[in-house]
């Protein structure tokens, strides 16, 4: 049987061996990367945890695709990278739109995660950070009327302009009023509810889409409508 070597996330002990008795593929990438759920037994406390896996472009993943992960002698660290466990986190069914640039796609799923956890200001706070971060860039550069400082560096301020100076469309309007003024809204102050999160996820949701996700699809439309008139 091979075996993980790694900190246990049920007892805390730290580089234990774990018994890797059984994995499964999950996805394939690059044309040569295997991704694995693998359940593994603790041998400190005798449980059992699933931990995500993928194949080491610094180990020989041939080795590991001719007799199998579970086939292997000794430790598989030396074939693979650990993603972590399977955890609460994982239950989320809460995808960002398409075609969001990464950094702002990675803060959406930790919004994400802290939903299905239930943690209401987290995820206020991580959804927030996202229309933070995507209303800042689409700011003009040159100061203009009504953009001072203090709208530039103000979520709260910074949305009325934005809507009053038609950079956002206007049917997104009402539903942005889940970011109150200058910021002072529950995720500062500790007080969001399941709802209060809920709105932020639908609005950022929607200000992602309206963005990023339909100008791109619209420039691939067009791409493919171009194509078959040549």
């Amino acid at each position: 049987m091979s075996e993980l070597v790694t900190d246990c996330p049920r007892c805390g002990a730290k580089k234990i061996t774990f018994d890797l008795s059984s994995a499964i593929k999950t996805r394939f990438e690059h044309g040569w990367q295997n991704w694995y759920e693998t359940f593994c037994i603790c041998r400190q406390c005798s449980r059992s945890s699933i931990f995500v896996l993928s194949e080491s472009v610094d180990g020989d993943y041939k080795h590991v695709h001719r007799v199998g992960l579970v086939e292997i002698k000794g430790a598989v660290n030396r074939f693979v990278e650990i993603h972590g466990a399977i955890g609460l986190k994982d239950t989320s069914k809460i995808h960002p739109p398409e075609f969001v640039p990464p950094e702002i796609e990675s803060v959406f799923r930790e919004g994400a995660m802290c939903i299905a956890v239930e943690c209401n200001n987290a995820a206020g706070t991580m959804f927030r950070l996202c229309i933070d971060l995507v209303t800042r860039n689409i700011l003009p550069e040159d100061d203009v009327d009504g953009l001072n400082h203090r709208t530039r560096r103000d979520l709260g301020l910074r949305l009325p302009w934005l809507f009053e100076n038609g950079f956002l469309p206007e049917a997104l309007k009402e539903l942005s009023t889940c970011v109150r003024e200058d910021g002072n809204d529950g995720a500062h102050q500790g007080t969001l509810t399941k709802e209060d999160a809920a709105d932020l996820l639908d609005f950022t949701n929607l200000l992602l889409e309206r963005i990023y996700t339909e100008p791109e699809r619209l420039k691939l439309a067009k791409e493919r409508r171009d194509q078959r008139r040549e």
